[in-house]
């Protein structure tokens, strides 16, 4: 390995710098770039030959050119129906023979007779410079502009080639990736176990068939973003051994009506071709989208036309042809019902969230591929990362490695998997944002006020570390906490508690320092949104009963979109806004009172967190316990 080499993974990698060094080298290399560079050159050569050679010649009357010929002062002439053109015996400054050039009125055989008396001697030509002016005139400016545009284009992302585009054919290419099993997929049991039913199917077509069955049609795999559903049906592939067609929704629309159908058309046709195989149509949600009422005069779409074929295709499908239909999508709830039927997207696998055990696996699988230290405790990382996704999780291990090449470490420790999981959570830290010794005390206070919170209500979750060095835009401190247990649901005095944890460093910053600041904004907001949710959607309302309030609209696999359309009147809203403030403010009496009886333990966890920027939850446990 090179000095300019570096490792990560166990894999050397080449620097930036020089994969860009390379890359232009094999662009400058390209043959086809070489050729139509020497052809620009050769044309502009041309085209500056053609206007010096014009430049030269000095036009002159055709009154003086027969006057000129009568003095005996021209040497040669070349006629044609044209222009005459030719030197004269006279010389420049710098002694080569003046040039000249005018329009007959008419050639004539009397023009000839007088050049011939007067010692001239000339050359008649027939006009043969259409193919000149062609050239220079129309294919040179033509030509030049066509390249730059090329050019533009590529340097754009192909959007040349997206406008030329306009043809009907789509050419699908099977899977160049390395072969993908189930093996190579961790978790997602459940999904992997209906979709082994589709390897069988595609193994052993005639087991179903002798009991009367078909084939299913079409499988629609939906899930978050980066569960894995595209791994999956690479690993159904891989397991049956068949093609594998990866397509794009997005692949069939263009800008011009009529050629996604014809699209789909085609798709179908090879498809049915290159039998049995798999065609993956990821995010199916760009064609697959409810029909509506198009945009001009209730006519449809190019997106609609399209959606329209692949219902057609796939009704008219005959599934005895070994092909399968994949799909995957994290927004099924916008799908078009026609597709969603029985007969064409027969199945749907959900693809969710991984659990505990599910992330531990995970974790293991992209883990192998590292060299980790003993101290290394993977159920410890699955444990602090509720929530994530498998892609999360091979972020997580490929951050953990480059950390430890930062810290120009042989091998990848636990303590790189924390910094990994604080910098995907947090976000980076920002050591040259220094604070002020008055704003380092509020903070160890506030973050020591969620801590003591944190571990002394009944059904708070165990403090896993505490940190006031700034992370990220705006976070000057954190309390991480790391759950027992996965928990699906949550109680009324689970969701109390939670309130009281995020109140725990405001009420902190007003028993110790007299005042509040606005560190706690966060924290306010995210009270007052349980709260509020604990009214109006989960019915823990003494004097609103157990109903909902308010329509609720939220996308099922994109949490944090949601619109909710009200549905109640300005009375209940004002209860509503009552019973929300009333639970706020008992959680605060709360969580003054137990800051209140352990105000000691409260100086002494801050004191330490001053002191020391970054404490784990073994040493909040200790004061704790004290």
């Amino acid at each position: 390995m090179t000095k300019n080499d570096f490792t990560i993974n166990g894999k050397s990698r080449k620097p930036e710098i020089e994969i860009n060094k390379t890359t232009q080298e094999k662009f400058w290399q390209n043959p086809g770039f070489n050729f139509w560079l020497y052809l620009i050159f050769i044309l502009f050569s041309m085209q500056i030959y053609h206007n010096y050679k014009v430049v030269q010649q000095e036009e002159i009357p055709y009154s003086q050119f027969l006057s000129y010929v009568k003095e005996h002062k021209i040497d040669e002439a070349v006629v044609t129906d044209k222009v005459i053109s030719g030197t004269l015996k006279e010389t420049d400054a710098n002694g080569q023979p003046k040039r000249f050039l005018t329009v007959p009125l008419n050639w004539n055989n009397e023009l000839a007779m007088i050049m011939e008396k007067n010692g001239v001697k000339y050359t008649v030509r027939q006009n043969s410079d259409w193919l000149e002016k062609f050239i220079f005139n129309w294919v040179l400016p033509f030509g030049f502009l066509f390249l730059v545009w090329g050019w533009m284009a590529k340097r754009m992302g192909g959007i040349g080639k997206g406008v030329l585009n306009i043809g009907n054919k789509i050419h699908i290419h099977p899977d160049t990736l390395p072969k993908v099993t189930f093996d190579d997929v961790a978790g997602a049991e459940e999904a992997k176990q209906e979709l082994k039913e589709c390897v069988d199917f595609l193994k052993n077509p005639d087991e179903i068939r002798e009991l009367g069955g078909r084939i299913p049609k079409g499988i629609l795999m939906v899930g978050p973003p980066g569960t894995g559903k595209t791994l999956l049906a690479r690993a159904v592939a891989g397991e049956a051994g068949v093609p594998f067609f990866p397509i794009s929704g997005s692949e069939f629309i263009e800008m011009f009506v009529g050629v996604g159908a014809a699209r789909v058309r085609e798709l179908f046709e090879q498809a049915r071709q290159k039998a049995p195989c798999i065609i993956f149509i990821d995010e199916l949600d760009a064609i697959g989208r409810a029909r509506g009422a198009g945009p001009a005069l209730g006519g449809h779409d190019e997106r609609e036309q399209t959606l329209n074929q692949i219902l057609t295709e796939m009704d008219g499908f005959d599934s005895s042809s070994g092909v399968i239909v994949m799909a995957a999508t994290n927004r099924p709830e916008i799908l078009d019902k026609a597709l969603m039927r029985a007969g064409r997207f027969d199945r749907q696998v959900l693809v969710d969230k991984p659990d505990l055990k599910d992330r531990e696996a995970i974790l293991k699988l992209h883990a192998k591929r590292l060299k980790m230290a003993d101290d290394v405790d993977l159920t410890v990382v699955a444990q602090r990362t509720p929530g994530f996704v498998g892609a999360d999780l091979e972020n997580i291990c490929n951050e953990a490695a480059i950390q430890a090449l930062r810290r120009k470490g042989d091998k990848v420790t636990m303590a790189d998997f924390e910094a990994a999981i604080d910098r995907v959570i947090a976000g980076p830290e920002k050591k040259h944002r220094a604070l002020n010794a008055a704003e380092k005390k509020r903070v160890a206070f506030h973050e020591s006020g969620h801590a003591l919170v944190a571990e002394i209500v009944p059904t708070g979750e165990p403090v896993h570390k505490v940190s006031i060095i700034p992370r990220g835009v705006a976070a000057l401190g954190y309390t991480l906490q790391l759950p027992v247990e996965e928990k699906f649901l949550s109680t009324e005095a689970e969701l109390k508690d939670q309130i009281a944890i995020l109140l725990g460093g405001r009420v902190a910053e007003e028993i110790v320092l007299g005042d509040i600041s606005s560190g706690a904004s966060n924290d306010l907001e995210r009270a007052s949104e349980t709260a509020r949710s604990m009214v109006t959607r989960l019915g823990m309302s003494k004097k609103l009963g157990p109903l909902t309030y308010g329509k609720h609209q939220e996308l099922q696999f994109l949490p944090g979109q949601e619109h909710v359309e009200r549905n109640f009147s300005e009375a209940t809203a004002r209860i509503i806004d009552e019973e929300i403030k009333e639970i706020v403010e008992h959680e605060y009496r709360r969580v003054t009172e137990i800051l209140t009886e352990n105000r000691e333990k409260l100086d002494r966890l801050a004191a330490l967190l001053e002191e020391k920027e970054a404490i784990d939850g073994e040493e909040v446990k200790k004061i704790v316990a004290e």
